[in-house]
């Protein structure tokens, strides 16, 4: 007979001289086409990486020189920096347009379309360039009475300088994505889960802080951690702006003086990597965190049906229940 479940065949069992069984013999199932393929792939990946390692124009030799070199280390620390302020800002900014774009108010849901329209419309590099532009657009800041002499006046330069234009140009892109990811996380939790905590008497605070977004983040979680990784390759467009201190302007700056642009691009490709790889740990373990108890077998005891509900998910469901039902679910 086969073994599907497990990919063996096993042969019949013949009776032994007492009248009972001799215990089966497992065979595996052989599969000569998948070994070739494997030595294929392995014998291809090998002659790729021998052939890097002999090929004159890679220059190895150069890339060990400047991979920890202070000026491009610096420079992954402002990448890292860059990407870290943007993420918090557009995320802070996503979430608020995402409530807004939830809204009954026909105004703010209007004012966030219209957000989301313009920055997920336009190139981000264009917008990066309007940014850099700002200065030449409002030469000074100024605040008072709208169209009347202002109380207080700076130059624009004075207060914006090229590292935070690349921020906020970065933020401000990342929030129309952010606000459409966080809205269906939202949309994704049941709307009887607002409907129970309202039964129970929580505010609309309480109950997004311990009821709704706790289970909208095993939605959130998975596209915010990309969104993280693209924003972090996104940094090397600020040159627009213009900000030169970053990973990719800086290693190119360094290529152009010692004539040597492979290597240096493979210097900014492997700290790319490096930060990426720690991002992708970080998120592997935040998405474990909020995907506790989902898919918990029944006889694991009474635990949380997603993770996020705890000592009141009895009270939430009873609560569900009546309210849809309309009577007392007790």
């Amino acid at each position: 007979m086969n073994d599907s479940s497990s990919g063996r065949a096993a042969s019949p069992a013949p009776a032994s001289a007492a009248g009972g069984q001799v215990p089966t013999k497992i065979v595996r199932v052989k599969h000569p086409w998948r070994v070739a393929f494997a030595v294929v792939l392995l014998a291809i990946v090998a002659v790729v990486v021998i052939d890097a390692a002999q090929r004159a124009a890679f220059d190895w030799p150069t890339v060990g020189k400047y991979v920890f070199d202070q000026r491009v280390s610096q420079a992954a620390g402002y990448t890292l920096l860059l990407t870290v302020l943007a993420m918090v800002i557009g995320v802070v900014l996503g979430v608020i347009l995402a409530v807004m774009r939830q809204s009954e108010n026909p105004v703010l849901k209007a004012i966030a379309w219209v957000w989301l329209w313009v920055f997920r419309g336009t190139p981000v590099y264009v917008q990066l360039v309007f940014w850099g532009l700002l200065s030449t657009i409002y030469t000074s800041i100024d605040l008072g009475v709208p169209f009347m002499e202002p109380w207080i006046s700076f130059p624009t330069t004075a207060l914006l300088n090229t590292f935070w234009l690349a921020v906020i140009g970065l933020a401000l892109n990342e929030s129309a994505y952010m606000a459409e990811i966080v809205r269906a996380g939202l949309l994704s939790v049941d709307h009887g889960q607002s409907e129970a905590a309202t039964a129970l008497g929580m505010g609309w605070g309480k109950s997004m802080r311990r009821i709704v977004l706790p289970q909208a983040m095993r939605v959130i979680i998975p596209p915010t951690g990309n969104e993280v990784i693209s924003m972090l390759k996104t940094t090397s467009l600020v040159t627009a702006v213009p900000f030169t201190l970053e990973l990719y302007t800086r290693t190119r700056d360094i290529s152009a003086a010692i004539f040597a642009p492979v290597p240096l691009l493979i210097v900014a490709s492997i700290w790319y990597l490096a930060i990426t790889s720690i991002l992708m740990v970080g998120q592997y373990f935040l998405e474990k965190r909020f995907a506790r108890g989902v898919g918990a077998r029944p006889d694991n005891g009474p635990g949380p049906v997603t993770g996020a509900m705890n000592a009141v998910d009895a009270e939430i469901a009873e609560a569900a229940i009546a309210a849809k039902h309309g009577g007392d679910a007790r």
